[in-house]
């Protein structure tokens, strides 16, 4: 048995657990980095990358069959292998930088084993017991199956899986609404397959309803068959002819099934107990500096039990290393934090919706709003529809929804605005190049000050004043 003994142990090869090893043993830390699976863990491998290269490869199509004014559309023609093969390249041109290989140049200590703790300060990880000052796990989330009658008999795809299909599905099923299913569900129509969703609540139900209206609609229009408030409670056929049961009674027969109902944090295996780690089932119980009951085990991305996205396990990293490496106190402030969904059009969101800050605000919210029709860049590229929704509290941004397109790229803005806490007034006072999709956002601190400026009876006896008196 190898023994070895460091300053921090990350578990997991995710988002998360590389940017804390990273910048950890950059700046002088010595660290072991482990990983069973692929290093890059899901987003690199089974999530982000791959569905964004799907997206594109969709994207392509859908522009060849709609045209243009003044351009003929044309019927696309799609290979559906090659296209998974721009899939497979993207994942290889991305994977050196989280390679194995990488991060032993840099000086981490790489183990490909599951890890397990036998207690407080150790872990054992194949025939290594690895003795840290401090721990990090990083283990992530997985597809979560739910419990439906036969579906340990009936071929399924989950992320993990769907992007090794090289034969397009003639008619895909999507069990899940949500920004996975949605996106998946866009994707594969514009690739040429028939598809259904099947929702048991309401297609993205935790967006802003008016925004997710806009998605919604362009789903349908597209050729999508929604199917929403109906749970499965069925499944049966075999590869290529499979049968989904709704809740009502009604069959849905395809080719494909994907399941997109969520994701689990993976725990498992690793006898949290036997560290004095207190956990759930969504995830290790972390403080706000995302420490553990234990105090030399740390939590980051969905193994923390928060939001599951990519750039929230990076932010957790950066608030560990601090505390970790540097000493220095950091906690999470996730009120500001983003999230999109990569559809045509768009869906984006940060800090919270008009909802929840009604919620939270009552009568001291204000909401106002600006619609794409109005943006001189989308008229001319024909992407007008859409809209940008953002809520304040005594003159500053709580919260911002917007459906349109490139919204993932224009949230960016109202995430610094709330963390940062600026007035609304810091937005209308920016400059925007004309003409950019980024004016909306100045169209909607404009409609904010508008009715102070144009609906004020004293400012205009002011003005009347000044024209009259001031030379």
């Amino acid at each position: 048995m190898n023994r070895i003994e460091t300053d921090l142990c990350v578990i997991g090869a995710g988002s998360g657990g590389l940017s804390v090893a990273a910048g950890a043993v950059q700046m002088g830390a010595r660290v072991v980095l482990i990983e069973a699976a692929e290093m890059g863990g899901d987003c690199l491998n089974a999530g982000c990358v791959p569905s964004k290269a799907l997206i594109a490869a969709a994207k392509a199509a859908e522009a060849q069959r709609r045209g243009f004014r003044g351009v003929s559309p044309a019927a696309p023609q799609v290979d559906f292998a090659a296209v998974k093969d721009h899939v497979a390249a993207v994942i290889a041109r991305i994977a050196p930088t989280d390679s194995q290989a990488r991060f032993e140049g840099l000086g981490c200590t790489v183990i490909r084993a599951f890890a397990r703790f036998t207690g407080p300060r150790e872990v054992q990880a194949a025939d290594t017991t690895i003795r840290a000052r401090r721990f990090v796990i990083a283990t992530g989330s997985r597809p979560l199956v739910p419990q439906i009658q036969g579906v340990d008999s009936v071929p399924y795809f989950t992320n993990e899986t769907i992007f090794t299909l090289r034969e397009r599905p003639r008619h895909l099923i999507v069990i899940g609404g949500g920004p996975i299913g949605v996106e998946m569900a866009q994707a594969h129509r514009r690739l040429g397959c028939d598809v259904t969703v099947v929702e048991s609540a309401k297609a993205l139900g935790r967006e802003d309803p008016d925004c997710a209206a806009v998605v919604i609609d362009a789903l349908r229009a597209e050729g999508i068959a929604l199917v929403e408030g109906q749970p499965v409670v069925r499944l049966a056929g075999e590869a290529g002819a499979v049968e989904v049961t709704l809740g009502d009674g009604r069959q849905i027969k395809g080719s494909h099934l994907l399941m997109a109902v969520g994701r689990k944090v993976a725990l498992e295996g690793l006898n949290l107990d036997a560290a004095g780690v207190a956990h759930t089932a969504k995830g290790v119980t972390v403080d706000k500096r995302l420490r553990s009951s234990n105090r030399r085990v740390y939590a980051v991305g969905d193994a923390a039990g928060g939001p599951q996205f990519t750039h929230v396990a990076g932010w957790h990293a950066g608030i560990v290393v601090r505390q970790i490496v540097l000493g220095l106190p950091a906690k999470a402030d996730p009120r500001a934090l983003p999230r999109a969904t990569y559809s045509d059009p768009e869906l984006a969101q940060a800090g919270l919706t008009e909802a929840e800050a009604r919620a939270a605000h009552g009568e001291a919210l204000t909401v106002v709003r600006a619609d794409f029709a109005h943006n001189d860049r989308a008229q001319a590229e024909g992407k007008a529809s859409g809209l940008i929704k953002v809520m304040l509290v005594r003159g500053r941004p709580v919260g911002a929804s917007i459906a349109g397109p490139q919204a993932g790229e224009l949230i960016g803005l109202w995430a610094l605005a709330i963390s940062s806490r600026l007035k609304m007034s810091a937005i209308a006072a920016m400059v925007a190049p004309y003409p950019t999709l980024g004016e909306v956002s100045k169209r909607a601190a404009s409609a904010y000050f508008s009715p102070k400026l144009f609906d004020n009876p004293t400012l205009k006896r002011l003005v009347r004043f000044v024209q009259r008196w001031v030379p």
